[in-house]
């Protein structure tokens, strides 16, 4: 039972709102005085106090503060005769719960006792309501499905449901929800394998933006109308985690463009961000360039080169734009390029890449306390947010609004967190991703991936002649055979990229305009 504590000088007169509640199923105690209140919430558990502002001895403002004091999680809502604004200045500075003024009728008091102590309930109700009556809705819009556009709608219904839901305490309904994501993205796999050879090759007016056309398509347009633009490439990021985002920026800038791309397979760093800067398939990369490109099985750094195609590209297609092109890898680089705006600012185009979502989401695989503050996308959320609300680019982004910049945010590819082991072999040169492998000999159920045995029909280049890819479904990951068991219990509910997702590759677009 919610336990009240009600604080009026004229408690006498409020026998008729005390019944009333008690009637719903509250239990209520009362006093007459700001020394009572403290002594009898120091010594009693209430889920909320209702405190008078006018009373003789000890006010209201000054009985609330020794109140937290003593309780400083409970709820208070303050009542008052006085409609001066200075008083609710001061009453909502000292982080009351709600505001009436008197006369009070018992089902405002009720009202507010409902959204203070009640409102996760509630909420939990009506949005547990809600999504059973939109499921029936996204099964069907799931099962019609049949253009990249309506698997964004479908993708971005989902993300919308989840973040609603993660603050229900129904698992329940959390549960079904999980189910008929994995359903859906079994389904968005089917459709991938169906029309991807089509998008790299028979391109048509149904077929997504990828990421060799991204600059091309949708960034350099927005730079040729916008002189002073800023493109911020966070790596690993998906929308569900610039949805954890956006609010904080909603004080600077106006979301113009809220959109998607597709990421090219496999959905990797070395594959699709270089693609994206050099406006080319992997393929062609290493056919034009052949001393840029190291394939899996070769060492040295895969991404060290994107500067150098960004700059190419531009002068292919005529753009005489000056360019700053930075890549933030440690923290201090991100705070050396704050130190250094200034750059940024005096770029036509500036270029932001930032890795730190990468290397959180490889940190969550090697290290046990990551993996505990990001045991499931809610909590991945959850740290995203906290890391942007205090990371150097949050910063960057506020100077940018300062100085008028329009910003683009996107990224390479997503994430997942894989679940499903999936068993292969191959040789010492198959590549080591869990969710895609090349190389030669490689066996495998052709059932549980997709195949690609001529990389080139998908524009990807080969370490050798017999090479092959394979690329992993849904929330599975690849495994040797050999030692498989220490593998599975290693990687399973990590966060993996590099195959096929909804995740992975339905990839954000945003463009924001500052605020005037």
């Amino acid at each position: 039972m919610v336990k009240i504590l009600w604080v009026d000088d004229e408690v006498e007169l409020l026998k008729p709102h005390v019944l009333f509640l008690k009637q719903k199923g509250y239990e209520v105690d009362t006093c007459n005085n700001g020394y009572d209140a403290i002594d009898m919430a120091a010594e009693g558990s209430y889920d909320l106090i209702i405190l008078d502002e006018m009373m003789p001895g000890m006010t209201g403002l000054e009985t609330l503060p020794k109140i937290k004091e003593v309780r400083p999680t409970t709820p208070v809502i303050m009542v008052t005769k006085s409609e001066e604004e200075n008083i609710m200045n001061k009453a909502i500075g000292s982080k009351i719960a709600d505001y009436l003024i008197k006369p009070v009728n018992p089902n405002q008091v009720l009202l507010s006792i409902k959204k203070n102590v009640h409102s996760q309930q509630l909420v939990t109700e009506q949005t547990t309501a809600d999504y059973r009556s939109e499921f029936g809705r996204i099964s069907s819009q799931l099962q019609m499905a049949d253009s990249f556009a309506d698997w964004c709608s479908l993708y971005r219904k989902l993300t919308t449901w989840e973040i609603e839901l993660s603050e229900s305490s129904d698992q329940s309904i959390r549960e079904v929800l999980t189910y008929q994501k994995s359903e859906a993205n079994q389904e968005f796999s089917k459709f991938v394998r169906r029309n991807y050879y089509n998008w790299i090759n028979r391109r048509d007016e149904q077929s997504p933006v990828m990421s060799h056309m991204l600059m091309r398509t949708n960034i350099f347009p927005v730079v040729d109308e916008h002189p002073k633009t800023t493109l911020m490439l966070i790596d690993n990021f998906r929308y569900d985690q610039w949805r954890s985002i956006s609010s904080l920026l909603r004080g600077y800038y106006d979301v113009v463009l809220d959109d998607f791309y597709c990421a090219i397979l496999p959905t990797a760093t070395q594959y699709a961000r270089n693609a994206i800067f050099a406006g080319l398939m992997p393929f062609a990369i290493d056919k034009l360039m052949p001393d840029k490109w190291l394939n899996d099985n070769e060492e040295g750094g895969k991404n060290q080169y994107e500067e150098e195609f960004l700059r190419r590209l531009m002068t292919r297609n005529g753009k005489n734009w000056k360019l700053s092109f930075d890549k933030l890898v440690r923290p201090e680089q991100g705070r050396k390029l704050v130190d250094n705006i200034q750059k940024v600012y005096d770029a036509d185009f500036s270029v932001i890449v930032y890795n730190f979502l990468d290397i959180l989401s490889h940190a969550r695989t090697e290290t046990d306390i990551i993996r505990e503050l990001t045991e499931d996308e809610a909590a991945f959320r959850s740290l995203t947010r906290s890391w942007f609300e205090h990371s150097d680019i949050f910063t960057m982004l506020k100077l940018l609004a300062e100085r008028r910049h329009t910003v683009i945010i996107t990224s390479d590819h997503g994430t997942i967190r894989v679940d499903n082991p999936v068993k292969v072999t191959g040789d010492r040169e198959t590549s080591a991703n869990l969710r895609y492998k090349t190389g030669r000999n490689l066996a495998y159920n052709s059932r549980e991936v997709y195949e690609v045995q001529r990389p080139e029909d998908i524009q990807l280049p080969s370490s050798n002649l017999t090479s092959s890819y394979i690329f992993a479904y849904n929330s599975d990951f690849l495994v040797y055979n050999n030692d498989a068991n220490r593998h599975i219990r290693y990687y399973r509910n990590t966060f993996q990229h590099g195959g096929i997702s909804m995740e992975e590759m339905i990839v954000p677009y945003i463009v924001l305009r500052p605020k005037l």
